[in-house]
This record gives C-alpha cells, structure tokens and sequence, in this order.
C-alpha cells in the first residue's frame, strides 16, 4: 500500500509538473515565391534550422515549441495577422515593411525590422517587363501606357520613383493598375497590358519563361531595395532569445546557399515552381542581389524613402525608420555564430565569381564581360571570362545535343546579370561583344566604338565568326 501510495505521488508530480511545462508559439510568416525572402523562411523550414538554435536552457529549459509556419505571396496580408497576434516573425521587402510599422502603430502596437536578408544598394531586383513581342524598348516609352503592379509592394514604389523621375504625373501621363503577379503573367501573354512592374523574382522569372521582355532594371533609378524580416514588438521583448536563435538559423541558411547556390536553387524550384535558374540569376555568385543581413546606410535610407512613399499614397503615418530598424538581435545572431557584423556592415561587394573558365581552364579575373551557361542534367553553371567563349561554346554544345537551361550575360554599364536570350549586344572592331540590358545603350556603345547593335541570334552569330 505505502508503495503503491508512493507510485501515485510520483505520477501526480509528473502530471503537475508538465501541466506547469510552458509551450511557446513561434509563428512565422514567409513569402516562399519571393526567393529574396528565402534564408528567412522556406529554407529554415525545409531544412528544419529553427531546431538547432531554440534555447533549451534557463528559462527554456522545459519548454515546448509550437513552430507554425504560414506561406504569403505578399506583405500586405502576412502584415494583417501579425497585427492580428497570428504570427510573429515575417518576411517582405522595404516598402510593405514600412506599411507594417505603421499598421502596428494604428494598432496600439510596435513591430521592428530585425534584419536585411537580400537585396541591392543600387535597388536592383524590382524590375519592368513588356510583352514579348512589344515595340516598348524603355522607360520612355511608356508614357500613355496601362502599367500594372502589385499594389503596395516594393515594385509599387519603384514604379512611382520612376515615374517621378520622368518628370510625369502618375494620375495623368500612365494609367496604373493593381495586378499580382499570377494574373499578370497570362495577362502580359495575352498583350491585355502594356507593361508590368513586379518585384523578385517576376520580371526575371515572366522573362525566362518567354512571355515577357525587360525594359527597366530597379538599379536604374539607383535607389536601395532589399527584403527582410520584421518581429512584432511583444514577441521581441518576452523572447528575445528566440528571436537571436531565427536570426542564426537564418544566418546558417544563408552560408548554405553561398557555398552550392545551384543546389538550393533547386530546392526553391521543387517547392515553389520558381525555375532554379532563376533562383541562380539572383542568389549565385555576381548575383542580381546580395544576401545581406547588415543594416547598411543604404538599406536604412531604402525604408526611409518608403515610409515617403507611403505618403506619396495618401497613407498618414508617423512611423520613424531609425526607432523601427532594431539590430541589437542580428548582432547578437553575428556575434553568436562567430562572425564580424563590424566588418560585414562595410562590404558591399556581390557574392563572388570564384571559377576557372569552362573552355580554357585558367581563372577569371576581369568579370566585366563574363557569361554562364547552366546546361540541362549538369548539377553547377559553367562560368567563361568572355561572352564571345561561352556563346561559342554553347553552339558546340547545342552540336553535341545539349541544352541549355538558361545564359547568363552581365549589363556592360550597370553590372547587372541578365539572361542572354532577351539583351541587347554590341560587337566592337575586335570581336568583342558587350552586354546590355537597353537596345538604346547598347546601340550608343556600338556607335562609339565603331562596332554594330545586336540581338541574341545576332550575337551568336558574331561569336562564331571570332573563332
């Protein structure tokens, strides 16, 4: 009896005891098909990250974890339930962060920006596309012209910079309409639109797939872009521990796809259906963007000039971007991983092309006029110190059977990566053939070096003559 009695004791206590065991949501919104936004969501969860970095200790030591993860295909929406207390970590861009400060703050509430994950001090990465077939060759062409766009994303404010920057009346001289970037596509197919504007990957990804052709590149208006990751306020300050543990995991995402971005890159594509080409186009070495997680001056101007955006729209908002960015945690994830947030802050180069050339085996040191071909079954992207080497050797390749599942060119004057089937190209009196993403400046290169304008058919054709 005394024993049995004993037995009973102990189970009660074991009964209280996890009763008394706190459980913790971590609830996480991602944007799986805005890949910039990748080491902050869809890779932590597909490589199960977030477990290694949890706190168990202290505080946390007998605590479970409830990780939800819910997908977004924008930031307005994934900002309606962090606000709600549905989530409290999300990933987007610039321009919908700053609406999700402010829709905190009408709120009663507080949300920070807690990290930069990928993006562009030129503003590369928000982008404009025409149809396939169109006559619209830029900027300037567009005036009179239905644009459409997702409203109230970062491509949303890019349009209406650039706008300005024409010198025209966004309610006069373009009629702008809202379309997400699943009508537009079939939209841009059917000529039902003049041109849409659209952040990563969809410019690119419309133009890969052969139903639309780029005209503009955000870095032309040379204004700061970037996605990140923002935490609701009460979460921060009740876990800040947690908070540090997403950052490291995404930190370690981050490494994991520098060092194979063509693996990951895959990976993106079996979850999204974004081609892993186009993933590559952004997240391999010279990249369309860089993965950042540094608060750099650029980036902090970038929600700055968002926040005046939101004005620019009518939207009342006292949200202040230098109480908004917080970077205590992304420091403290830096300094727990071992590395120089200091010495990271202060670089600004693009991941780097560290490769030998595919035909001559030596390494590439001058990368103005480098190119890539990712051919279909072979798992890495073979890299060519020049245009005219990797157009000659796709020609052979083509001859053996192969195909090529995307070309990699590199604008000669905004050095911007670009797929070789939609760019413009000059051949000078050598042979050599420049890169651009404009017929017009393509055409002005070759007038002043005495070369010739080229399309993509016609450039192969130079190549072949070179050899």
């Amino acid at each position: 009896m005394f024993k049995k009695s004993i037995q009973v004791l102990a189970l009660a206590a074991l009964l209280a005891g996890a009763a008394q065991a706190e459980t913790i949501r971590v609830a996480i919104g991602t944007q799986d098909t805005t890949i910039n936004c990748a080491t902050g969501g869809l890779l932590i969860r597909e490589l199960k990250l977030l477990d290694r970095y949890l706190p168990h200790d202290g505080k946390y030591k007998d605590v479970t974890y409830d990780v939800q993860w819910k997908n977004f295909t924008s930031g307005a929406p994934l900002t309606n339930e962090m606000v709600a207390d549905k989530l409290d970590i999300g990933s987007m861009a610039d321009f919908p962060g700053s609406g999700n400060g402010t829709a905190f703050l009408k709120a009663g509430k507080q949300s920070f920006f807690i990290t930069v994950l990928s993006g562009s001090t030129l503003g590369s990465g928000n982008g404009i596309v025409v149809p396939k077939q169109s006559n619209i060759n830029s900027l300037a062409d567009l005036k009179g012209h239905t644009i459409s766009v997702p409203f109230a994303s970062t491509a949303h404010g890019m349009l209406l910079r650039a706008i300005a920057s024409q010198g025209w009346d966004p309610q006069k001289d373009v009629t702008i309409i809202t379309q997400a970037p699943e009508v537009a596509g079939p939209a841009l197919q059917a000529n039902k639109v003049d041109a849409h504007a659209d952040f990563v990957p969809f410019a690119e990804l419309f133009e890969h797939r052969g139903i639309a052709r780029k005209i503009y590149d955000g870095s032309q208006a040379n204004t700061p872009t970037y996605h990140g990751s923002l935490v609701a306020g009460e979460f921060a300050k009740n876990h800040p521990q947690i908070v540090v543990a997403f950052l490291r995991a995404a930190i370690e995402a981050e490494q994991l796809i520098a060092s194979d971005p063509e693996k990951y890159s895959e990976l993106i594509e079996k979850v999204t259906g974004i081609d892993a080409p186009v993933s590559y186009l952004f997240h391999g070495p010279l990249g369309l963007q860089t993965r950042d997680f540094t608060w750099k001056p650029e980036y902090r101007q970038a929600l700055k000039t968002s926040i005046e955006t939101l004005k620019l729209l009518g939207r009342e908002t006292t949200l202040n971007a230098d109480t908004f960015i917080d970077d205590q945690y992304i420091r403290a994830a830096f300094k727990q991983s071992g590395l120089n947030y200091e010495a990271r802050l202060a670089n600004r180069d693009k991941v780097a092309l560290k490769a030998n050339d595919a035909v001559t085996g030596k390494p590439i040191t001058d990368i103005q006029r480098v190119a890539g071909i990712w051919v279909q079954g072979e798992p890495k992207v073979r890299h060519y110190a020049s245009i005219e080497g990797a157009l000659s050797d796709l020609q052979k390749l083509e001859q053996q059977g192969k195909k090529a599942r995307a070309v990699y060119v590199h604008d000669l004057i905004h050095s911007i990566k670009l797929l070789a089937p939609n760019a413009w190209f000059a051949v000078d009196a050598k042979g050599q053939l420049s890169a651009f993403l404009q017929k017009d400046t393509a055409q002005a290169y070759a007038t002043v070096n005495k070369g010739r304008l080229l399309d993509f058919t016609g450039a192969q054709a130079a190549a072949k003559s070179s050899l």
